[in-house]
């Protein structure tokens, strides 16, 4: 398998300055992984890393998207991700994926779109409301056929529509759980396959990770992947991000925010309709400065009120920024660490302490070109212990560890065979499916139903029995 070196991480990490070490260090290319980044121009609201900081790294998917042209999708941009990918492979280079939009990353990562999807579907939607809106994901994306449309449907013809294609996950959903039956809805829209067929099959190969079955990784990721997961102790990256903002506004984050305000009443002014909920516009120093844009424009606030709306404005930046990155560790936790468990491969991960900016070197620099020339030299028992690295590393191994053990079913070898319920008429697809089909309510009521009818049964014998002839009397 062709390498790959990704650089994941929260925000103001120093995610862009690592992939620019590594890739000068062992002639690679960067790949932007961040959606916001894809757009041209508005390099101080979208982070973008300057020129003269790329150290003459070509970069690539960055400056793409002009601001009157749909938001990339998410398939739009694996499509694009992966010939660019290819393209660095054809001249010998190595491609290093960076950026934190980490569904981006994910969906170019593993083979399986639904991969680190457990069969609970409580980690079933890609993203939740906030990571939605960061990064201007369409709630209806993909809906263009007739067929999607029932996604917008009331719950109750969801559920409808669920029990008809996937019985079993339609049991287990309340009707007030309307984004789990959605969920459940849209994976067999896609997939053309029940959403708990694809979970029992995950859960097999969970079952194969565990065994150490060999090749599960290898059959799941795309290529031979390395991860460098760079963090921070929360408070003191605070810290550097509050500070980052201030830096941000004193580099020209406010004339950025201006000119998109100004070309959006010109849209506006022509009758274009803005999806103000996708895109760009929810871009963080955008959206948070609008009131403040407004009320400037309408030139009929005064001064103060002026002032106290743009310290708002920037007070918002900064606890949105905090709270984005927030998000990004939590994807990373959830999201790409029960992925890479589920297929045996969470040794591919490495967390880097990037806390102290002084440590660069020896936190940074030195474990990563040691650990990256083992990898390239396929040298796979000098991997040094990801744990080892640090004692935020061991921290947080150690706590995503346990917390995988104790959410994990060890399978028994017959775990996914079929089970049939004579009661429901319905199989089931291993173990678990059956348990979610015995406590689920329909099953109870099949239940019930049936012992009402042998009671019937039962009192119709015994009247029968209590009504033939006895021998030697009339009947």
């Amino acid at each position: 398998m062709q390498p790959l070196i990704t650089v994941v991480g929260a925000t103001g990490t120093g995610k862009t300055k690592l992939a620019v070490d590594l890739a000068k260090r062992f002639n690679g290319e960067i790949i932007n992984g961040d959606a916001m980044q894809l757009y041209r121009g508005l390099p101080i609201i979208t982070n973008k890393v300057p020129v003269n900081e790329r150290e003459g790294v070509p970069h690539h998917l960055i400056d793409f998207i002009g601001l009157e042209e749909e938001p990339w999708r998410i398939g739009t941009f694996k499509n694009e991700c992966l010939r660019t990918i290819q393209d660095i492979h054809s001249r010998g280079k190595i491609p290093v994926l960076v950026g934190g939009t980490s569904y981006y990353v994910q969906s170019v990562l593993f083979n399986d779109a639904l991969v680190g999807e457990g069969a609970d579907g409580a980690s079933a939607s890609l993203l939740d409301d906030s990571e939605r809106q960061h990064e201007g994901w369409e709630e209806g994306q993909g809906r263009e056929q007739e067929e999607w449309a029932i996604l917008d449907a009331p719950v109750e013809i969801m559920l409808e529509k669920l029990r008809e294609v996937d019985p079993i996950m339609a049991d287990r959903w309340h009707v007030k759980e309307v984004r789990k039956i959605r969920r459940s809805l849209e994976i067999y829209l896609k997939t053309g396959r029940p959403a708990s067929e694809i979970y029992a099959e995950q859960m097999q190969q969970r079952q194969a990770a565990i065994n150490n079955v060999e090749g599960v990784a290898a059959g799941k990721l795309r290529y031979s992947t390395l991860i460098f997961w760079m963090h921070a102790e929360r408070e003191k990256l605070y810290k550097r991000l509050d500070t980052r903002v201030g830096s941000m506004l004193e580099q020209g984050l406010m004339a950025e925010a201006q000119s998109l305000f100004q070309y959006l009443r010109e849209q506006e002014a022509q009758g274009s309709h803005i999806d103000m909920t996708r895109g760009i516009w929810v871009s963080i120093g955008y959206k948070e400065m609008q009131p403040y844009l407004a009320a400037l424009s309408a030139g009929e606030t005064n001064e103060k009120e002026l002032e106290a709306l743009k310290t708002t404005g920037i007070e918002s930046v900064k606890a949105s920024t905090r709270q984005y990155s927030t998000k990004q560790v939590q994807w990373i936790r959830k999201k790409l660490w029960s992925a890479l468990s589920d297929i045996g491969a969470t040794d591919r991960l490495y967390v880097l302490d990037g806390t102290d900016p002084e440590a660069w070197s020896r936190c940074i620099t030195e474990p990563t070109e040691r650990i990256v020339q083992t990898f390239l030299s396929n040298d796979d028992n000098n991997f040094p212990d990801p744990k080892s690295l640090s004692s935020l590393a061991e921290e947080t191994l150690k706590e995503r560890e346990q917390n995988y053990t104790k959410g994990t079913t060890t399978l028994p070898a017959v775990a996914l065979k079929q089970i049939t319920c004579e009661l429901c008429n319905r199989t089931m697809m291993g173990q678990e499916q059956w348990d979610i089909h015995v406590r689920a309510a329909s099953h109870r009521r099949a239940i019930r139903a049936a012992a009402r009818r042998e009671q019937r049964l039962e009192y119709f014998r015994n009247h029968a029995s209590r009504a033939e002839p006895v021998d030697g009397l009339p009947s």
